[in-house]
């Protein structure tokens, strides 16, 4: 090749890395990713060892039906929350399957009101979900709420009814609707990525049928359960790897600034908690939805890379490899948390593992993505 064609391609190569260079850096982005402080290292070690004790899962099959996301035990069905938009009946051997109701978006977190009724969070539903409730052989589901003070409710995400019948929930993200941003699992990364903290904690009363802030600026507020004294919520925020409690007579109460009696329970978890939901003896199960992300973490105090790693295909976003991952945790004395079990499989064969609904000696593994509802016999010595 003559030297006036070697200048010309260098001058096109560097053209092409200029372009590239430049999209990297300013093209325009639905995300604004901020300075975090990282409360330590992932570890797979003491209670959180190696093992494979998730893994050879079996299965209850849910035809064409996929992602059992929820999933509770009531009255001696297994109600579970599909990606189709259903919310599932099934019986623990796999017979009986029927359509419960269908909210025409995704539901995730649900429980049982005292009148039977299903109290759904659904962030698809309508303009930009909300809060459902549906009680079985009625035509239509009710619309409880979408909005509180003013602003939306962007993603409604978990939901527990408190002893006293308030419906408490958690609005994830208020930055990334999921309805807005391509789905549930998508706006969810957006926001881990970001870490503005936008996620709160919500209490809907039906009787007066208003909604109150209990807590704000958590980092992807999730999973919910109530404390086994009905005292208090105990609270996944799943973007900062750490599990709160919160006493129930909580209200507009911030994060960066809790109140008396609120406080961590957990920290420093080695993935991502995402459902959290009460189990037998005193257990509370939480589901790692992912392994963390190292790239997450090494760029806590490097937002301009986050903002970066966004703006490259898809398939290359910084998404940690599927690891299957659930634990169980007590709290002793009414103090201390103490994780009890702690159950992997580092192959990921049963993807997105959110979380565990305990029922007669068996663990039923929720799951975002899976095909089947998974299961295996609650562990010996538990």
């Amino acid at each position: 090749m003559r030297g006036k064609a070697w200048q010309r391609l260098l001058v096109g190569l560097a053209g092409v890395l200029t372009l590239v260079a430049l999209y990297l850096a300013f093209w325009p982005l639905p995300v604004a990713p901020v300075v975090w402080q990282v409360s330590g290292q992932a570890t797979y070690s003491g209670g959180f060892a190696v093992n494979s004790r998730l893994s050879g899962l079996q299965m209850v099959a849910l035809g064409t039906e996929h992602g059992p996301e929820h999933v509770v035990a009531r009255g001696g069905w297994l109600y579970i929350a599909v990606d189709s938009g259903a919310i599932l009946r099934i019986r623990p051997d796999g017979s009986g399957r029927e359509v419960v109701v269908r909210t025409g978006g995704r539901p995730l977190g649900f429980d049982f009101d005292s009148q039977g009724a299903l109290v759904i969070a659904d962030p698809l539903v309508g303009a930009h979900g909300g809060l459902l409730r549906y009680l079985p052989g009625q035509t239509t589901f009710e619309w409880l709420t979408d909005t509180v003070d003013g602003s939306p409710i962007a993603y409604a995400d978990a939901v527990v009814v408190a002893p006293d019948g308030r419906y408490y929930f958690t609005d994830a993200s208020q930055r990334f609707g999921a309805k807005a941003n391509g789905g549930t699992f998508e706006a969810s990364i957006l926001d881990v990525l970001e870490h503005r903290c936008t996620g709160r904690v919500l209490v809907y009363d039906p009787v007066a049928r208003t909604t109150a802030v209990v807590v704000s600026g958590l980092c992807f507020a999730n999973g919910l359960a109530v404390s086994v004294d009905g005292q208090a919520l105990y609270v996944n925020e799943t973007g900062s790897y750490r599990v709160w409690e919160v006493p129930l007579a909580t209200r507009a109460a911030t994060a960066s600034s809790p109140p008396p009696g609120m406080r961590l329970l957990l920290d420093n978890l080695p993935g991502y908690p995402d459902n959290l939901m009460r189990g037998a003896n005193g257990r509370y199960w939480v589901g790692l939805v992912k392994p963390r992300s190292a790239f997450n973490d090494v760029t806590a105090a490097m937002p301009w890379l986050r903002a970066m790693a966004l703006r490259l295909p898809r398939a290359w976003w910084p998404v940690p490899p599927a690891y299957g991952h659930v634990f169980a945790f007590t709290v002793e004395g009414g103090t201390e948390a103490r994780v009890v079990a702690s159950l992997q499989d580092p192959s990921g064969a049963y993807p997105s593992t959110t979380g565990i609904t305990e029922i007669d000696g068996r663990l039923y593994v929720q799951s975002l993505h899976a095909a089947g509802l998974g299961y295996l016999p609650t562990p010996a010595g538990l």
